[in-house]
Parts: structure tokens; C-alpha cells; sequence
């Protein structure tokens, strides 16, 4: 098997939906196989159809979707002691599923066999021989999971080997070495694959890695440069315990760092959306400092980086972002120098001259926000509106606030307590005086003034609040201290955050609303030029 051609598994719908807070409805397994599709996967592991009525369903539904890159595949266990593969109710679940791959895992360790299973080791090799055998029957490929390969094979080698045996013996198309328990240090794991693969050179080997150490993707990379050709693991590494191996890291390094080819260069440029999508499913915020998918994986904050990126984009990145769907960022902060505010007037298609006083006020004014609390990382478009501002030397004004007050009434122990906000607002020259209620203070202002201004403004009918976060800064006198208010926007095409700092939260709250919709007016100008 001297290809350096790498075959994806990817066990998500499975193996990830064992992770603690992960679970998947149908729907949700069939729209994660299709993008995984679209990414270049070779094999999407559907479930155990033996195991639950949900992933049953799911390979019924699949069946229907015309997949173009990756086989849909039925996993399961070996037969019980006592029974015979064909009439194993578990083993013929696998038949039920319509997939061309079947996927099934034995012990090899002699701790599980004995232990676990209460049989002989003879016995053992005999329930994984029978199974492999009856598969290739039924299904064009069956892979064959060696769970606990590495801990089997460091008690007992000869007879964690002579478990591969009896399932190559019986025509298994990939010998796949788990490290269940994610315990084995990467040299080990190296050298133990290396003898595998010299044991069977016409067999595939493969790799299911565990990330109990933090070394699940290292492992994964280490068995294929060892010569394992098939890689199981999942997206973003979900799985059971600390998780698996995690396929959103170890595709681009096999294939950009190492040149093992496992999807096609279009496929790789879905690797970012497809490590959102199940962010997204589960409800849960993508990780930003997560490798070549994360937000922060390509930003770039201190002014001498900013300086060197801007000449020379390898001088502090490691590949080019746009590879794996991601963008380079460039961070505005109290560390940021000129050449980060070039940056980012270039990015908002400011012409702005290198040399231009204006270049030197924005810098002096984002530290001194900055330095007062103000922090505009996570709110690119409050500093967007204070560049503008500074360039054209004048407020990007389109209202003028009269008045708001806030009332939170709890009126009964047993009861929610209400919110209601009330808001006066001049728009040349009219003033609208509205109220409203909310969920909580913050969301009664909010809805206040939108319903106050949506009569001059009907595009801001389409803004929606999606995320608020509150910081409290340390305070210089005990207990008074200023609060942080991130917001971030969204109009259902773009997502826009912005920033307001007080001593008041609802100061603080109505300072970043207002940057949220004096931003939407903003961009809607200039699309309408």
C-alpha cells in the first residue's frame, strides 16, 4: 500500500455524538453528510443501526441524497459468543442500513476479551474471523476497528496482531488501530503502526485516534507517515471524553504540509463552513483560536506582525488562509500601529495616504478609547464609523437622541420582572416619542428605539441584536468600575460588532446600539450610490 493517496472516515455522526452536549436530529445528520460530502470525505460513518431508531432513520433518509465524493457506511460490533454472524440480531442490522461499507470493531486487548467479553482469546479471533467473512457477503468493502490496539498491543503484541489476522484472513478491506483510551505517546503509536504495516503490506491500515492526551491529530499524522492510509476522526474533534481525532486539523497538515493528498484544492476551501455548520447545529460558539478554521487563526494585533504581513504574508502566516476557506485579519487595539489602521482602511475601501495627518489622529484616539475601556477586536465596526469619522471630519449623524429612561418592574415575588423602555428621538428636525417592553432593560431600549426610528429608517425593520456581552473593568476607587458592552449585529447578510463603555450599563448597552445602527445606515448608503 505505497499510495501516498489518504482515504477520509469521518465519524461525526457517530463517534462525535458521543461527546458530552453534542446530539444531532435526523435532519441535522443528513445536512452534516452532505457537507461533508462537498468537503471530499471518503467514508461518512451513519451510526449503529442497531443501537437507536435515530440513526436507523438516518440511513434510510440518506439512501435518498446523491452523494458524489463519500460512501455512506453502517458501523457495528462482532457477533455475541454463541450465535452466528447471520443470525447475530446487531450483525444484521448492518444489512438493513442500504450502505456499500460496513464497519465493525473487536477487542484486541486481552484485558477486554476476557474481562469484558468473558471468552477465550481463541473465541475471540473465531467472532471477528465469522463476521468479517459473512460481511464481504453482503457489502463491497468491510473495515475492520481494532479497539484498543495500541493497550493490546503493549500487554500482548503476538496476540493483538493475530486479532488483524483473523479479520484480514476473512477479507477485511482496512485494519483500523484505535487508541480507544487516547493514552499512547505519539513515538510509540509511530513504531507500533510501522510493524503493522510491514506485518500486512496488501491490506490498508488505518488510524482512530483518541484525544485524552491532546495528541489525537499528532498521532493520526504520525500513523501515516508510519504508512497507515486511512484516517478516522472527526470534525472539530467531538467525541467521547476529552474527544477523537480531529479531521479539521489534520486534512490541511497531511495535505499542505506533508503532501498526502486526501480531498482536491475546491474540497479544502470548504474546510472553514464545514467546521461552522456544526457549530451552528449544536448551538454552540465556534472556537476562534481553533487551527486554520479559526477567526483568530490568521489575525494579527501587535503593530511590527501588522507591518510584516502587509510586505510579506509569510513572514507570520504559516499558510494562505484563502487554502482552507479562512481570511487574514488584521486587529485594531492599543497595540496597533499605522500600519494596522492602513489595514483596515484598505479592507473598507478607504483611500487613505500613509502620510495623511488624519492617519496619526485615528491612531491617538483608538488609545485613548482603548485606554478608557473601549475595545474594538470583537467591534470592527465602531472603529469603521470613528475612521470615517476622522477622514471626512465630520459625525455620521442621522438622528439625534432627546431622551430615554428605563423602568425594570418586578410587581409579584412569583413573577418575571417587565422591562419597559421609553425613547424620544429628533430626525431632522421631528421628534418620535416611543416605548416598548423587552426581555430585561437592555432589550426594551433596544426595541424602543428601533420602533422610534424604523419610521424614517425601514431597513433597520431587518437589524437583529445576536450576541451581548457585559465586562466589568476594574474600578479605580473600590467598587466603582465601568462596564464593557459587546454587541454584535446582524442584518441576515452581514454580522457587524460594536462597542460602548460606561460607568451605567445602559449607557454603555445604548452606545453600542446606536454604533449597530448608524453602522446599518451607513452601509446602506453606500450600497444605494
Amino acid at each position: 500500500m505505497s499510495s501516498k493517496k489518504v482515504t477520509i472516515y469521518d465519524v461525526t455522526l457517530r463517534d462525535g455524538t458521543q461527546s458530552e452536549d453534542v446530539s444531532f436530529s435526523v435532519e441535522d445528520k443528513v445536512r452534516i453528510a452532505c457537507a461533508l460530502d462537498d468537503l471530499g470525505v471518503s467514508y461518512i460513518e451513519g451510526g449503529w443501526p442497531g443501537s437507536n431508531p435515530r440513526d436507523a432513520a438516518f440511513f434510510e433518509r440518506i439512501q435518498k441524497e446523491k452523494l458524489r465524493n463519500a460512501r455512506p457506511t453502517a458501523f457495528g460490533s462482532t457477533r455475541r459468543a454463541g450465535t452466528s454472524a447471520g443470525k447475530d440480531p446487531s450483525v444484521r442490522a448492518l444489512l438493513s442500513c442500504g450502505t456499500p461499507v460496513a464497519c465493525i470493531f473487536g477487542k484486541s486487548w486481552t484485558l477486554h476479551v476476557q474481562k469484558a467479553l468473558g471468552i477465550s482469546l481463541e473465541e475471540n479471533l473465531d467472532l471477528i474471523h465469522d463476521t468479517v467473512k459473512y460481511l464481504k457477503k453482503h457489502f463491497d468493502e468491510v473495515f475492520y476497528d481494532a479497539e484498543h490496539f495500541f493497550d493490546g498491543y503493549a500487554d500482548n503484541p503476538e496476540y493483538a496482531l493475530s486479532t488483524l489476522e483473523s479479520a484480514a484472513s476473512a477479507g477485511a478491506d482496512a485494519l483500523v488501530l484505535c487508541d480507544t483510551n487516547g493514552g499512547t505517546m505519539t513515538s510509540v503509536l509511530r513504531e507500533n503502526v510501522a510493524a503493522v504495516v510491514s506485518r500486512f503490506p496488501d491490506v490498508q491500515v488505518g488510524i482512530h485516534a483518541h484525544n485524552d492526551c491532546e495528541m489525537a491529530a499528532a498521532n493520526s499524522v504520525a500513523a501515516v507517515e508510519a504508512g497507515a492510509r486511512q484516517v478516522q476522526g472527526t470534525i472539530n474533534g467531538f467525541g467521547e471524553r476529552c474527544g477523537n481525532a480531529n479531521l479539521i486539523s489534520i486534512i490541511p497538515s497531511l495535505q499542505l504540509k506533508l503532501g498526502y493528498p486526501c480531498v482536491s484544492k475546491a474540497q479544502l476551501k470548504n474546510l472553514k463552513k464545514t467546521s461552522r455548520l456544526i457549530y451552528e447545529l449544536l448551538n454552540s460558539s465556534p472556537d476562534k483560536r481553533q487551527p486554520y478554521v479559526g477567526e483568530s487563526a490568521f489575525a494579527h494585533k501587535g503593530g511590527v506582525h501588522v507591518s510584516a504581513v502587509v510586505k510579506n504574508s509569510q513572514t507570520y502566516e504559516h499558510i494562505d488562509p484563502t487554502l482552507v476557506g479562512n481570511r487574514q485579519r488584521v486587529l485594531v487595539s492599543d497595540l496597533s500601529g499605522k500600519s494596522n489602521v492602513l489595514y483596515k482602511a484598505k479592507e473598507w475601501g478607504l483611500d487613505v495616504d500613509p502620510s495623511d495627518p488624519a492617519l496619526k489622529d485615528v491612531v491617538e484616539q483608538l488609545k485613548a478609547l482603548e485606554h478608557g475601556g473601549f475595545e474594538f477586536e470583537g467591534a470592527e465596526a465602531s472603529f469603521e464609523l470613528l475612521m470615517q469619522e476622522i477622514k471626512h471630519k465630520k459625525r455620521l449623524k442621522n438622528f439625534r437622541l432627546v431622551g430615554f429612561r428605563v423602568i425594570d418592574e418586578k410587581r409579584h415575588e412569583d413573577e418575571d420582572p417587565v422591562a419597559e423602555a421609553t425613547v424620544q428621538v429628533e430626525v431632522d428636525g421631528h421628534i418620535e416619542h416611543t416605548a416598548a417592553l423587552g426581555n430585561g432593560p437592555v432589550n426594551a431600549l433596544d426595541a424602543a428605539l428601533r420602533k422610534a426610528l424604523e419610521k424614517f429608517f425601514p431597513e433597520l425593520s431587518e437589524v437583529e441584536l445576536v450576541d451581548y456581552k457585559v465586562r466589568v473593568l476594574a474600578g479605580e476607587h473600590g467598587t466603582e468600575s465601568k462596564v464593557r458592552v459587546l454587541i454584535e449585529s446582524t442584518d441576515g447578510e452581514d454580522r457587524w460588532g460594536t462597542v460602548g463603555v460606561s460607568h451605567n450599563i445602559l449607557e454603555a448597552s445604548y452606545q453600542a446600539i446606536v454604533d449597530a445602527i448608524r453602522y446599518k445606515l451607513f452601509k446602506h448608503r453606500l450600497k444605494k450610490k
